[in-house]
């Protein structure tokens, strides 16, 4: 690739850098994800399902928010990634996705927060 050639000089090789940047789309990607940092609900709701597996009733009575509430997180979680669903008769089971993102989100939240996965 071609150095890019930058209207100042500093003494430095931003040029190269760029040239080394991923693409847009990969940032616009990851600003979705980090986007999930904005609720703490949803932040919540993810750590939660991080260690179970659950049900939308079950996730509104530990919440205490109402179903379509929960239902709104969890779509948002479920769109960037971060969980999965499975159906089992009228019931849909929630519970994090086995991603490295996923994994990841789950060890930043418990950083941040200084707290320890419960043992199981």
């Amino acid at each position: 690739m071609e150095k890019m050639m930058l209207p100042h000089d500093h003494g430095r090789s931003a040029g190269e850098v760029l040239g080394l940047c991923p693409p847009a789309a990969d940032f616009q990607k990851l600003s979705q994800l980090l986007c999930q940092l904005d609720d703490g609900t949803r932040l919540k709701l993810f750590w939660i399902l991080c260690h179970c597996e659950e049900c939308v009733i079950n996730l509104s009575a530990m919440m205490e928010m109402s179903s379509p509430a929960v239902s709104h997180h969890l779509r948002q979680l479920k769109t960037a990634g971060l969980i999965v669903s499975r159906r089992e008769g009228k019931e849909v089971y929630y519970k994090a996705a086995d991603t490295a993102q996923a994994k990841l989100f789950h060890r930043l939240i418990e950083e941040l927060l200084e707290i320890s996965c419960p043992k199981d």
